[in-house]
């Protein structure tokens, strides 16, 4: 399997412990000194329905453990102002496509897609955070734009594609911007050892997103010592508050 490039620097448990408060998002006013709308975050939990994902130690499936954390780490993000929508809320199944589409649709200002990972012999560990390669942005992207297309009332249809093009190239600054600020929060809570590192592959699950998108892996499910923590409230608590807290930091800026 092609290695994606690596660009710098855990019997299945439901609960979430409350983490730590979060600082709030900027309130700066829009033009005119009328209020901004709140920023728009879509959340994306990897997998669900027909799909499980890989399976952990514990019998915990990587569609399980991605909507858990979403789920907890969307009410910590609305209880400091910020709006979020969940591709999914129960065990369903999304294509790849329909997810990107709705951070579309809604004009998110950050999509973040989480997952758990897995390797063949269930040796690996730690987490990684995943941006688009250029190919991804540039090439895929455009390959699929039709399919999401961002809505802009009054723009000429051509024109919109276009400044979709613009959009998705732009936004990739902040997107490893965020996903730098990922490893940095997962690394505060769950130690440099860990670290993975933000990388850069043709996740299609970030293709055609016009706004900063980011794919986490909160660690490997599927060994023997971290997929069993992947399972512990605890460890799903820590999970959670480092990427609420990624996010919010993001937006601040």
């Amino acid at each position: 399997m092609k290695q994606p490039t690596k660009l710098a620097t855990a019997p299945v448990a439901w609960g979430i412990a409350a983490g730590a408060a979060l600082a709030s998002p900027s309130t700066a006013s829009g033009p005119g000194g009328s209020p901004r709308r709140p920023p728009i975050v879509v959340l994306d939990p990897g997998h669900g329905g027909s799909n499980p994902g890989a399976t952990g130690a514990t019998g915990l499936h990587e569609k399980q453990l991605s909507l858990t954390l979403a789920t907890a780490v969307a009410d910590r993000l609305r209880t400091r102002g910020i709006a979020v929508e969940l591709t999914r809320t129960t065990d369903r199944t999304l294509t790849l496509r329909q997810r990107v589409a709705l951070a579309d649709r809604v004009r998110a200002d950050l999509f973040v897609s989480i997952h758990a990972n897995a390797s063949p012999t269930r040796t690996q560990r730690g987490y990684e955070t995943y941006v688009l390669t250029p190919r991804g942005i540039d090439v895929d992207g455009r390959a699929l734009r039709s399919d999401t297309t961002t809505p802009r009332p009054g723009v000429d249809p051509d024109v919109a594609l276009v400044l979709d093009d613009v959009e998705r190239g732009a936004s990739q600054w902040e997107a490893a911007d965020l996903a730098a600020r990922m490893q940095r929060a997962l690394r505060d809570r769950r130690g440099g050892d860990g670290d993975r590192g933000v990388r850069q592959d043709a996740q299609h699950v970030l293709l055609g997103a016009t706004m900063p998108a980011v794919l986490v892996e909160v660690g490997f499910i599927d060994h023997p010592i971290e997929g069993r923590q992947l399972a512990e409230p605890a460890v799903q608590a820590q999970l959670v508050d480092a990427i609420a807290e990624a996010i919010t930091d993001q937006l601040a800026d």
